[in-house]
């Protein structure tokens, strides 16, 4: 198969949204939290387990919810890996909050918690874990060194919509988890996001906050006369539209992520021959994690260039590519975070990752054509010797 060209990601559509958004027209409600957005809270507390949960026009949003329900003043510091999209860091930094960077992971990618205690100060007011491709962190440990310095952990899960850690959904670990709707997750509304809150002493406020620092929602509920200013806060909700467009989402989330995950493996079992040869290393998830397949990459070995390599698959028609420049390499890491110990892992294995395509409907021909361009690329032809889990 010679393809004219295999696209990075291809948005899914279930076939249900445009009915759902017609039937949101009909109501005559497209301001936010109308039918659809109630639908999808409900869906969201019953599958997470959360006290409550608030869609938000986006992950960044939540985050930004997240840093006021936590009165993040300036010079708090807050833990998070450098390797990251820079929402995480800003969430924090527009109340004056400082990101302190530790390392990551070399297995996962993920935040090394063994980093954490030694990042801790006076200062510090709460750990963001980072669910790197839908892989889990050690929540067991962050969440265990938090309560012994009284800190809070709001869980990055932008990624993470319908995977585990240790049978408990991401999201729904630490006092805040956000998530991601944008079109290049697993589960999209175009741009979209939503705020768990699993702490149930926050749940108020985060809905005061998210509704323009009033409490309009408890006056529709008719707790109380009218509604008035109450705190700080701005307008986070989407409208009803992108809400009936992620309820049709929704309800096909777990054919979704067994359809995306099942595309992982072939790319996973397809690539074991090329790890074997020493050329790059393959995810790897570890057995209490119960990754969503959110993105399949791989690490190159050393003696490739990969900014070579992507430019050559590109010519071929394989549209891959690098992820995060690490916050603390970019011009405002150090303007307004800093590192707390060595990042040798982060920039390790930024300069070396490839992200390979994957979305719902990629055949097994075009996983083929992709692996064997890359293979191509590498130098190596040989790569159907063997698929090994």
């Amino acid at each position: 198969m010679n393809p004219k060209s295999i696209p990075f990601n291809r948005p899914y559509l279930t076939g249900d949204e445009f009915g759902f958004i017609a039937e949101a027209q009909h109501g005559n409600m497209l301001a936010g939290d109308g039918p659809f957005t109630k639908r999808c809270h409900g869906w969201l507390e019953k599958h997470t387990g959360s006290t409550k949960a608030l869609l938000t026009h986006s992950c960044t949003a939540a985050l930004e919810i997240a840093a006021l329900l936590l009165n993040i003043q300036p010079g708090d510091e807050i833990i998070m890996p450098s390797f990251t999209f820079v929402s995480t860091a800003n969430a924090f930094v527009l109340r004056g909050g400082v990101p302190v960077f530790v390392d990551i992971r070399e297995d996962t990618l993920n935040l090394d918690e063994s980093l954490l205690e030694a990042a801790i100060t006076s200062r510090t007011k709460a750990i963001v874990p980072v669910h790197y491709a839908g892989v889990a962190c050690e929540m067991d440990s962050i969440m265990r060194i938090a309560a012994k310095h009284k800190l809070s952990v709001v869980e990055d899960a932008a990624q993470g919509v319908m995977a585990k850690y240790k049978g408990k959904v991401l999201g729904s670990l630490g006092d805040l988890g956000a998530y991601s709707f944008h079109e290049t997750k697993n589960i999209i509304s175009g741009e979209g996001g939503a705020l768990l809150v699993n702490e149930p002493g926050l749940a108020v406020r985060a809905e005061i906050i998210r509704e323009k620092g009033t409490d309009r929602s408890r006056f529709f509920r008719g707790e109380v006369d009218k509604y008035t200013w109450q705190e700080v806060g701005s307008s986070f909700l989407p409208g009803e539209i992108i809400a009936a467009f992620l309820w049709a989402q929704i309800e096909q989330a777990a054919n979704i992520t067994q359809r995306r995950v099942a595309s992982w493996e072939y790319y996973h079992a397809s690539l074991a021959t090329l790890e074997r040869q020493g050329v790059i290393r393959r995810p790897i998830v570890p057995s209490d994690c119960e990754h969503n397949a959110h993105m399949y990459y791989v690490l190159l070995s050393s003696d490739f260039d990969r900014q070579s390599v992507l430019h050559q698959l590109k010519e071929n028609g394989v549209y891959s590519v690098f992820h995060y420049v690490p916050l603390h390499s970019s011009p405002g890491g150090l303007r307004y975070g800093r590192i707390a110990g060595g990042m040798e892992i982060t920039d390790m294995q930024a300069e070396r990752i490839i992200r390979l395509p994957l979305w719902v409907g990629l055949s097994h021909a075009e996983q083929d054509y992709v692996v064997g361009q890359l293979a191509k690329v590498l130098g190596r032809s040989n790569w159907r010797q063997a698929r090994v889990m």
